[in-house]
C-alpha cells in the first residue's frame, strides 16, 4: 500500500487508555534540502579548478554548486552579509567575510565551518594567494595585512608581516585621504614576488614583497585631472602584469601600464561616465589574438559592457552592451566541461542571468563584418520544472515509506542524466532531453506534483535530491474546442492511489480527471503532452481524462474513500458532490459569506447524528466557519456554523481520530479508532482550534484545545504521522517551523528557516510560494522559479539518497596531497605530510612539469612571511 497503517492497537496503553502521543524527542525538524539560487543572493565566488560555483546571500548562507548535479548549503550562526568571498583553489576551502569582519574558514567536504577569525578594523579587501596556504586582507585605514591558514586545523593565524599604508604610500594619511585598500592583485608570472595595491583615493603601488618597498607609484586623482573621483575596482589587463585596468566612482575605466612608471594608456568609454554610474566589477578574459576582453558593471546599471583589449583599443574601440534585465550587483566566468564557457550576471534582487560566453566572443570579432552575429541571448537561472512548464501554482508531495533508498552510485548517476543542468555551464546528456522510466506513484520513494501557470501537470521523481521528470500532462490547442474550457492556472490537485486518480482544478473552475493504468507502467517515453483519452503515445499510463467545468476558482478537491464521489470547493463558496465515473455534478451547493466567502477545506466522515449512523462531508471555510452538510443530499445537518468571535483567515482543516484519510494519498492512516471522539482540527493565520466532530456536526460550539498567535502569520499548516501518534507542524511568515502535539496543541520543538518569507498574494493573484506537505512531515516549499526547499521532521528518516559532498570536491584530497608535498619543498619547516598522505609519483613529476615557475618564484613569499613570524 502507498501508506502503511501507523496507529496500532498496541499504541494504546493497557486497559484502553490512549497512547501519550508525540513527545519533543519524538521529532527532529530541519532542512535536508536546498536546490537552486537561494534568496537574497548577493556575491559569486568560482574555483576554476573544482569547477564549484559559491553564491552568498545578505543573510549568513552559501550556496555551493558543482559537478552531477551536487548542491549544497552553508549556513553560518551569524546572519550577517557577506562583503567578500573567495576559494582557496583546489584545496576544499572558502574564506567568507561577513559585514561584521569576521573571516570564516568553511572546510567544504565536511560542510562545517573550521574557523572563525575576528579582524581588528574594518576589511575593505581580501585576495588568496593561490598555491600557498597565505592570504591578503586590506582594511579601511590603507594597511594590507598576510594572514595563513593552518594546514591541519585550518585556523587563521595572523602573521607579522604586513605593508602599512606609510610604507606603500610614502607620506602620512591625511584627515581628507580616504585610505581603503580596494584592490589587492598579485602580479601575474610574479605572484608570491610583488602584488599591486590600489587605494580608494586612485593611488597605486606596486609592492616589492622580498624587499619591503615599492617598486612603482603613481598619485591619486591629480595624475589624470583634477576631477574628485575614488577608485572602486580593478583587474589586470595582460598575462605578463604590466598593464592593469582601475574602475571609477565617476564611471571612468582607465587602462594603466607599468614599465619603469606608471602612465595612463587609455581610456575606456563605454557609457558610464556619462551618468556619473561608479564602477562596481571588472573582469578581464585572456584569449589567444585579438580576443582578450574586459566586462565591466556599473553600480545601479542595467548595462553591462564588454570590450575587445588589445593592440588597436587606443585607435579603435569594439565593445559590446548587453542589457541586463536588472540592476547587475556581480558577475563571474564559470567554465563548462565541454570548454565553453559561461557569463553569469547577478541581478539586484538575487536572480542570477546567464550568457555563452563564445558568441559574445563571435560578437566582438565579427562585429564589424558585413554580416555581424546576432546579439548573445540572455537566460535565467532557474528550478527545472520552468523549462518545460510555467511557474508552479499547487503541489503534491507524496512519499512511499514502503521503498528504502537503496540507489547505488550507478543508479543515482543515471537518475541525474536525466535533469536539465541547473548551470548552463553543465554538461547536457542526451537523456535530459526526455524523461526517466516511470514504473509507477507507488513504485518510487518520492513522487512530486506539480500544478502550473499554464494548466499544466508536471510530474517528477525526487528520490534523489533534484527533480528528474516523468511524466508531463497538458492539453494542446488542437483539442476539441480547448478555448472554452480554457488553459487557467492549476490552483488544486488531488490524488488517490486506491482508485489511481489524479484531479485537477483551476482558476476558471475547470477540473480534470486523469485516471491511470494499473501498475507498474511500461518503458515507454512519458514527457509528451496530452491530447487525449487514447492517443498514440501516453496509453501506457494514462487510461482516460474527463472534465468538469464549474463556478469559481477550484480551491479544494477530497475523495471519499467510501463512494466514488468527489467534493469539490471554490473561491465563491460552492460546494460540488461529483459523481467519478460519469463524471456528473450530483449538486452544488452555495453557501453565503458575510466576511469572506471560500471554501479551505473539505472532508468525508461518517458519525452518529440523532442515532444514526451518517456520512456527512465536514466544510471549513475561508472565514473560519465549520459546519457539516449530508452528504447524500448536500443539505446543512446542524442549524448553525462553528466559527470563532474573531475569525482569520483559515488555511488547513483536518479531521483528528477518524476513519478517512488524513493524507491524501487514499490509503487508510487508522486501523482502529481510539476511545477519544473524532475531533475537528482548524488552522488559520492566528489561530488553532480543536472542536469535537459530533458538536460541530449539530452546530454547536465547543473548543476543546485552542493556541491564538499574535504575530508573525502562520501561512501553512499540516499534519503529519509518527510511530508514537499525530503532530501538527505549522510555518510562519518569517521561516519559523513549529512542530505541536496533538490534540493538546503543545509545543515540542521549532526551528528557523534562514532566507524563508512569506507574502500574502494579492486579491486575484497566485502565491509566489507554495507549500506541498507529505502524510510523515516533509514539506516542500518552492518559490517562484528561483529555489526548492525540503524540510523533514520524523528523526532517522532518509528523504532522499543523497549525493556524498565529497562527489562535489572530486579528485580533491589526490591534488591536496600534491600541494601540501610543494608546500613542504618551498618551505621545509612546514612539516605536513605523511608517509601515507604522499602524492603517486606520476601525478606529482607531471604537476611540477606543468608548473616550474610556481617552484622557483613560491620559495620567495614563503620564506619572507616565515622569516617575519
Amino acid at each position: 500500500m502507498f501508506v502503511k497503517k501507523l496507529v496500532e492497537k498496541a499504541g494504546k496503553k493497557p486497559g484502553g487508555s490512549p497512547s501519550e502521543g508525540l513527545r519533543a524527542n519524538d521529532v527532529e525538524p530541519r532542512v535536508v534540502l536546498h536546490y537552486g539560487i537561494p534568496s537574497g543572493a548577493h556575491l559569486f565566488a568560482y574555483d576554476p579548478v573544482q569547477k564549484i560555483l559559491a553564491v552568498s546571500t545578505k543573510d549568513g548562507r552559501i550556496k555551493l554548486f558543482g559537478k552531477n548535479q551536487t548542491q549544497a548549503l552553508l549556513v553560518s550562526e551569524e546572519a550577517s552579509t557577506s562583503k567578500f568571498i573567495e576559494f582557496v583553489q583546489n584545496q576544499g576551502l572558502l574564506l567568507n567575510v561577513n559585514s561584521k569582519n569576521q573571516i570564516e574558514v568553511w572546510d567544504l567536504e565536511k560542510k562545517l565551518m573550521s574557523h572563525v577569525h575576528v579582524f581588528n578594523g574594518e576589511i575593505t579587501s581580501l585576495r588568496v594567494m593561490q598555491h600557498t596556504p597565505y592570504f591578503y586582507v586590506g582594511d579601511s585605514s590603507g594597511n594590507v595585512s598576510v594572514l595563513k591558514i593552518d594546514q591541519d586545523s585550518n585556523q587563521v593565524i595572523q602573521m607579522d608581516y604586513t605593508i602599512p599604508y606609510l610604507a606603500s604610500n610614502g607620506s602620512p594619511v591625511e584627515a581628507s585621504d580616504d585610505t581603503s585598500v580596494v584592490s589587492i592583485l598579485p602580479q601575474p608570472t610574479a605572484e608570491t614576488k610583488r602584488i599591486l595595491l590600489v587605494f580608494s583615493s586612485g593611488f597605486i603601488t606596486l609592492w616589492d614583497i622580498k624587499e619591503s618597498k615599492p617598486v612603482l607609484k603613481t598619485g591619486g586623482n591629480g595624475m589624470v585631472k583634477q576631477e574628485a573621483k575614488k577608485a572602486t575596482c580593478a583587474c589586470w589587463v595582460c598575462p605578463s602584469g604590466s598593464k592593469v585596468a582601475v574602475g571609477y566612482s565617476n564611471g571612468d575605466i582607465l587602462i594603466w601600464s607599468m614599465t619603469e612608471s606608471f602612465s595612463m594608456v587609455c581610456k575606456l568609454n563605454l557609457g558610464y561616465k556619462a551618468e556619473k554610474t561608479p564602477i562596481n566589477s571588472l573582469k578581464w578574459v585572456y584569449a589567444e589574438g585579438k580576443a582578450s576582453r574586459v566586462y565591466a558593471t556599473g553600480s545601479s546599471s542595467n548595462s553591462l559592457q564588454v570590450v575587445l583589449l588589445n593592440d588597436q583599443t587606443e585607435v579603435k574601440m569594439v565593445k559590446l552592451g548587453l542589457h541586463v534585465s536588472e540592476p547587475c550587483v556581480g558577475m563571474e566566468m564559470i567554465m563548462a566541461d565541454a570548454k565553453q564557457d559561461s557569463l553569469l550576471v547577478l541581478g539586484k534582487s538575487g536572480r542570477v542571468y546567464a550568457y555563452d560566453d563564445y558568441m559574445i566572443e563571435k560578437y566582438l570579432i565579427q562585429s564589424q563584418s558585413k554580416s555581424p552575429p546576432s546579439l548573445p541571448k540572455e537566460s535565467v537561472v532557474k528550478l527545472a520544472f520552468s523549462d518545460s512548464c510555467s511557474g508552479v501554482t499547487v503541489g503534491k508531495f507524496l512519499t512511499n515509506s514502503s521503498h528504502l533508498l537503496n540507489l547505488s552510485d550507478e543508479d543515482y548517476a543515471q537518475l541525474a542524466k536525466y535533469t536539465a543542468p541547473f548551470l548552463p555551464s553543465q554538461i547536457v546528456s542526451k537523456e535530459a532531453s526526455r524523461s526517466a522510466h516511470f514504473p509507477g506513484f507507488t513504485k518510487v520513494k518520492n513522487v512530486y506534483i506539480t500544478g502550473h501557470s499554464d494548466g499544466s501537470i508536471g510530474v517528477w521523481d525526487m528520490s534523489c535530491p533534484f527533480l528528474v521528470p516523468v511524466l508531463f500532462l497538458k492539453e494542446q490547442q488542437a483539442d476539441q474546442d480547448i478555448s472554452s474550457r480554457g488553459t487557467a492556472a492549476l490552483t488544486a490537485l488531488h490524488f488517490d492511489s486506491n482508485s489511481r486518480l489524479l484531479v485537477s482544478g483551476d482558476q476558471n473552475g475547470m477540473v480534470r480527471l486523469y485516471r491511470f493504468k494499473p501498475e507498474p507502467y511500461l518503458t515507454e517515453n512519458s514527457f509528451i503532452p496530452f491530447q487525449g483519452s487514447s492517443k498514440k503515445g501516453n496509453n501506457h499510463i494514462v487510461h482516460s481524462v474527463k472534465h468538469i467545468k464549474l463556478t469559481g476558482s477550484i480551491t479544494c478537491i477530497q475523495k471519499s474513500q467510501n463512494s466514488k464521489h468527489l467534493a469539490i470547493g471554490s473561491d465563491q463558496g460552492h460546494v460540488s458532490l461529483v459523481d467519478v465515473e460519469e463524471a456528473t455534478v450530483l449538486y452544488t451547493k452555495h453557501i453565503a459569506s458575510d466576511i469572506c466567502p471560500g471554501i479551505t477545506s473539505l472532508q468525508f466522515e461518517s458519525c452518529s447524528v440523532q442515532g444514526f449512523e451518517k456520512n456527512v462531508l465536514v466544510v471549513a471555510m475561508r472565514d473560519s466557519s465549520v459546519f457539516s452538510l449530508d452528504s447524500d443530499t448536500g443539505n446543512m445537518i446542524g442549524t448553525n456554523m462553528v466559527k470563532p468571535k474573531k475569525p482569520f483567515k483559515a488555511l488547513f482543516m483536518q479531521i483528528l481520530d477518524g476513519k478517512q484519510d488524513s493524507s491524501g494519498n487514499g490509503e487508510s492512516i487508522v486501523e482502529d479508532v481510539s476511545t477519544r471522539q473524532p475531533s475537528v482540527l482548524l488552522c488559520s493565520e492566528k489561530a488553532i482550534y480543536i472542536y469535537p466532530l459530533s458538536q460541530v456536526v449539530q452546530g454547536v460550539k465547543k473548543v476543546l484545545h485552542k493556541k491564538k498567535f499574535s504575530s508573525p502569520s502562520i501561512c501553512s499548516a499540516s499534519t503529519f504521522y509518527g510511530t508514537s501518534g499525530v503532530g501538527l507542524i505549522l510555518v510562519f511568515s518569517d521561516g519559523t517551523v513549529e512542530i505541536r502535539s496533538l490534540p493538546e496543541l503543545s509545543l515540542l520543538k521549532q526551528i528557523s528557516i534562514r532566507g524563508f518569507t512569506y507574502s500574502s498574494p494579492k486579491q486575484n493573484s497566485l502565491p509566489e510560494i507554495t507549500i506541498s506537505a507529505s502524510w510523515d512531515g516533509d514539506l516542500v516549499m518552492v518559490n517562484g522559479d528561483d529555489e526548492l526547499i525540503v524540510s523533514s521532521v520524523l528523526p532517522q528518516k532518509e528523504t532522499f539518497r543523497m549525493e556524498p559532498l565529497h562527489r562535489l570536491l572530486r579528485h580533491l584530497q589526490r591534488k591536496r596531497r600534491v600541494c601540501l608535498v610543494l608546500s613542504s619543498r618551498l618551505n621545509p619547516s612546514v612539516q605536513l605530510i605523511q608517509k601515507q598522505q604522499k602524492a603517486p609519483r606520476k601525478l606529482l613529476r607531471s604537476f611540477l612539469r606543468s608548473s616550474p615557475q610556481l617552484i622557483s618564484r613560491g620559495t620567495t613569499m614563503l620564506s619572507v612571511v616565515e622569516r617575519a613570524m
